[in-house]
C-alpha cells in the first residue's frame, strides 16, 4: 500500500464501540464480539443487513481455528461480500481499516464491520515460538519481557535512557485509564513516578509498570464511504488520511540491531503522504505492550531524534491537556491488553477523541492523531510488523 489511496477522504470511520475489559472473564471472544456487534448498530441504527464487509483479527484465544471469521459473521447475522481475518497482531486493527477502505474503493462492499475481541487472560492458546527457536524455551526467557529486557539492554548500551522518563509516561498513561471508565478496574489507581521506580523488576531492566497486562476484551469500528456516511446523517466522522505497513523489517540481518525498527520507515511514509510532518500530530496512539515500544517509536517516526526520547518525553507534556497527548485512556499499559484485540483499544481511543466524546479526558481541539501498532515478538529480533494510521476529522 504505497500509494495513499486515503487521500481524498472518501472513506469514513462512523462509529467505534468498545466492551469493558476484564480480567479472567470466563467469557469467549465470540460473547466481546458479539457486544461490539450490537454496540455498533444501536449506535448506528444500522442492521446486519446493512453490513456487506467484515474485517476481523484473529484472537489468542482462538488460535488455530480455521473458521473463526465464518461463525463470527453468523453470529453478527452478517452476510459478507468481502471477508478479512488479518494476523498481523497489533497492527491487524490499523491494518484492517486501510484493508476495509481499499475493499470499498475497489467495489467489494460498501459497508464494513470491523471487530477485534479476544480473551487471553481466560483461555490462551498461543506459542510463542519464532526465529532462533531453538534459544527460546532452554534458557527460560519470559515471553516478550524477556525479549523487551533485551533491546532495553541493546539500548542502554547505545543511547542515555533515563528511567524517570518512561516512569512519567507510565504515571501519565495511568491518570487517563483512572478516567476511562472502560480500563480494568483495578488499573483505575494512579501511580506516580516513584511508583514506577520502586516496581519489580521483571527482565533487568525491565519493570513491573513497563509491562503491559493481558486482560478480556472487545472492539470495533465501522467503515463506509464518506458519501453514506453524509445520508447517515452522522455529524463527526474520522478520515482515515495516510497509512503504511512493513512487515519483517530487516528480516535479510542475521544480526539486526533490535532498536532499529520498522517505524523508522512507516512513520516518515505516512507523514509524507498526508502532507504533515511529525510537529502537526496533535495526538499519539502508539502501541504500547511495553514503555520502551513507544520510547522508540517517538524517535524513529521523526517526534525527536535517535537516542532523544528521555529528554523528549521529561520536556513533553504527554497528558491528554498537554503539547503532545499520548494514550489518552490509558493505552494498554494502564487500561489493559485484550490479546490480539489491543491495538484496537488505541484506534479506538483515537476515534473516540476525534468524535470529541471522550469525556474528562477530552482533547481540546485536536483535529488529528496518530495511530500505530506493533506485531509479533520474535527472539532476539525487534518486533516483526509496523503500522502507522493517521486520521483527521
Amino acid at each position: 500500500m504505497k500509494d495513499n489511496f486515503l487521500k481524498n477522504k472518501d472513506i469514513a470511520i462512523v462509529a467505534y464501540a468498545e466492551t469493558p475489559l476484564e480480567r479472567r472473564s470466563g467469557k469467549s471472544a465470540f460473547d466481546f464480539a458479539c457486544a461490539v456487534a450490537t454496540e455498533l448498530y444501536e449506535k448506528t441504527g444500522l442492521a446486519p443487513k446493512d453490513i456487506d464487509g467484515l474485517g476481523l483479527i484473529g484472537p489468542l484465544s482462538e488460535a488455530g481455528n480455521p473458521f473463526w471469521s465464518n461463525f463470527a459473521a453468523d453470529y453478527f447475522g452478517i452476510t459478507p461480500r468481502w471477508l478479512q481475518t488479518t494476523d498481523i497482531g497489533g497492527c491487524s486493527a490499523t491494518g484492517n481499516v486501510a484493508r476495509a477502505a481499499a475493499a470499498i474503493q475497489a467495489g467489494m462492499c460498501e459497508t464494513v464491520m470491523l471487530v477485534g475481541a479476544d480473551t487471553p487472560s481466560t483461555i490462551n492458546r498461543a506459542h510463542y515460538g519464532g526465529y532462533r527457536g531453538e534459544f527460546w524455551e532452554p534458557t527460560g526467557l519470559p515471553g516478550p519481557p524477556g525479549m523487551f529486557g533485551l533491546l532495553m539492554n541493546r539500548y542502554i548500551a547505545q543511547y542515555d535512557l533515563k528511567f524517570e522518563a518512561l516512569g512519567k509516561l507510565a504515571a501519565t498513561q495511568r491518570a487517563g485509564a483512572v478516567l476511562n471508565p472502560n480500563a480494568y478496574e483495578k488499573n483505575r489507581t494512579p501511580i506516580t513516578v516513584e511508583d514506577y521506580l520502586k516496581s519489580r523488576l521483571v527482565a533487568s531492566p525491565l519493570r513491573l509498570l513497563d509491562s503491559v497486562m493481558y486482560c478480556d476484551g472487545g472492539n470495533g469500528l465501522i467503515v463506509t464511504t464518506t458519501e453514506r456516511a453524509r445520508k447517515m446523517g452522522v455529524k463527526r466522522p474520522v478520515f482515515p488520511v495516510a497509512y503504511s505497513e512493513i512487515t519483517n523489517f530487516n528480516g535479510r540481518e542475521m544480526t539486526p540491531d533490535i532498536t532499529e525498527t520498522g517505524f523508522s520507515v512507516v512513520g516518515p511514509e505516512a507523514l509524507k503522504k498526508a502532507g504533515m510532518s511529525a510537529a502537526d500530530i496533535k495526538m499519539l496512539h502508539p502501541y504500547d505492550d511495553f514503555l520502551i515500544a513507544e520510547m522508540l517509536q517517538l524517535e524513529q517516526i521523526g517526534f525527536c531524534g535517535r537516542g532523544e526520547g528521555s529528554q523528549f518525553l521529561l520536556a513533553t507534556d504527554v497528558s491528554f491537556k498537554g503539547r503532545l497527548p499520548i494514550n489518552t485512556g490509558g493505552g494498554q499499559i494502564s487500561a489493559g491488553q485484550p490479546g490480539l484485540a489491543g491495538g484496537g483499544l488505541n484506534l479506538t481511543e483515537a476515534v473516540r477523541q476525534l468524535m470529541g466524546e471522550a469525556g474528562e479526558r477530552q482533547v481540546a481541539g485536536a483535529g488529528n492523531a496518530m495511530v500505530t501498532g506493533i506485531g509479533v515478538i520474535p527472539y532476539a529480533r525487534n518486533w516483526g510488523s509496523s503500522s502507522v494510521l493517521i486520521l483527521e476529522t
